[in-house]
């Protein structure tokens, strides 16, 4: 493995000490690569997945919901309804999947996760029309939705511990961005498979079975990440192992500073994600007039951009620390999102460059987050720590950004929406104003 992955062999500073035998310390893995690789294909099969119902909302509605005479947008607020409904599932399955990694393992949770997404992905696939089965069509879907959520919120409690307890001294910033980079390609591939099949289909045959396709190929891609995790090394060390295995709420309960920290970071970065990456292209559409072909291309692109920026961002913050990164993107975002949104006008070139541009800005958030999340919690409740503030976070900001974006179009306000995420990624960087630099502190094992 090359010095790269596995940082200096001696640096000198504090985070020597997490390569010692001091104080339930262990040897990061010996084959970093391969835990990279273990943990990266299974994220990004998961939010494959996850995303392939956003990038194609427009057409589940069409067929899933009922129409509403004078109202358009009706179906296809009930898709961000249900849609959101998931991400709700996602803090129950950040504090059960994250209590089974901290109890059981970090490989034996990302193995439940990846198995319940699969099996998730072909139902949605699988969901039968309104016009076929009535009202039991938007319940299989919320059911597809809820049991996504649940997999979702344990695979980013889990992966995102078993990254940075992966990485070697100096690199837990450079591992962490490997969460966004897998998270990243998986919303790449998820939206070149519905641009290819939108530019390639007939409308009848994406509104017929189209849709279907990403959704039953994201269960094939799920078996064939169960089995590279399979070979993944164990992070917690042994000492964790023979201790008394922690409660369900034991994050909760004895770190409720940390537990709130958590929901303060991740505030303002994940509405801008979810904005930026996922409903941007929708808003587009609606507000701008962009052509739905175009606006699914300009996301495909600045996506693979996106995934470039993480490793750049992950390395500045092992070197120059987390703070300056994350205050680049609270900031950034707080001055520049009312006008990036207000200037698109339609073109492609336009959208394309409003997209790259929050992209720079929202890597100092996104590459670090994990590395951020995991140095705020001690070993033994990490990943359950981590789990449950950060999902329940993202639920009620990320989960519900499509949605109100929506609906504030359709009461005619939608103006209102960018001025609601820099107000909240401004909220987010007093949070990191007072963050102690946690970049070159050991981390507990």
């Amino acid at each position: 493995m090359t010095d790269f992955m596995k940082g200096p062999a001696s640096e000198g500073g504090p985070d020597s000490a997490a390569t010692g035998d001091s104080a339930g310390a262990v040897t990061p893995p010996a084959r970093p690569g391969r835990q990279l690789l273990a943990a990266s294909v299974g994220n990004a099969v998961e939010w494959y997945d996850w995303y392939a119902y956003t990038f194609l909302a427009a057409y589940i509605a069409a067929q899933v919901f009922p129409k509403s005479a004078g109202n358009s947008l009706v179906p296809l607020l009930s898709t961000f309804a249900v849609f959101a409904v998931g991400f709700f599932m996602r803090p129950v399955g950040g504090l059960l999947m994250g209590a089974v990694a901290d109890r059981h393992g970090r490989r034996a949770a990302l193995t439940v996760t990846i198995l319940l997404m699969g099996g998730s992905s072909l139902l949605v696939g699988l969901t039968p029309t309104y016009a076929a089965a009535g009202i039991f069509a938007p319940v299989i879907l919320v059911l597809a939705r809820l049991l996504q959520g649940l997999s979702v919120g344990g695979e980013f409690a889990a992966s995102t511990t078993f990254l940075v307890e992966s990485a070697g001294p100096g690199r837990r910033g450079l591992f962490a961005s490997f969460q966004y980079v897998s998270t990243t390609v998986g919303q790449l591939v998820a939206s070149g498979v519905a641009a290819l099949l939108v530019a390639n289909l007939a409308s009848e045959s994406m509104d017929g079975w189209g849709w279907r396709v990403p959704f039953v190929l994201g269960a094939l891609f799920s078996v064939v990440g169960f089995w590279i995790r399979r070979g993944a090394q164990e992070t917690r060390s042994e000492e964790q192992v023979r201790a008394p295995r922690p409660g369900l709420f034991e994050a909760l309960r004895r770190h409720p500073r940390e537990s709130l920290l958590i929901c303060g970071i991740t505030m303002g970065g994940t509405l801008a994600y979810y904005t930026w990456t996922s409903y941007l292209p929708t808003y587009a559409e609606l507000n701008a007039g962009v052509a739905k072909a175009d606006a699914l291309l300009a996301g495909t692109i600045s996506l693979a951009f996106f995934a470039v920026l993480q490793p750049v961002a992950g390395l500045a913050s092992d070197r120059f620390g987390r703070k300056p990164l994350l205050l680049m993107f609270g900031l950034g975002f707080g001055v520049l999102c009312v006008p990036l949104l207000q200037a698109l006008n339609g073109s492609f070139v336009t959208l394309l460059l409003v997209q790259c541009a929050g992209m720079v800005l929202l890597s100092g958030f996104t590459a670090i987050s994990a590395a951020v999340n995991a140095e705020t919690f001690p070993a033994r409740v990490r990943a359950a720590g981590i789990g449950f503030p950060y999902s329940l976070t993202v639920a009620l900001f990320g989960g519900t950004a499509p949605y109100l974006g929506t609906l504030f179009k359709d009461l005619g306000h939608a103006g209102l929406f960018p001025v609601y995420v820099a107000v909240l990624c401004l909220a987010s960087s007093v949070v990191y104003l007072r963050l102690p630099e946690t970049a070159h502190r050991p981390l507990e094992r």
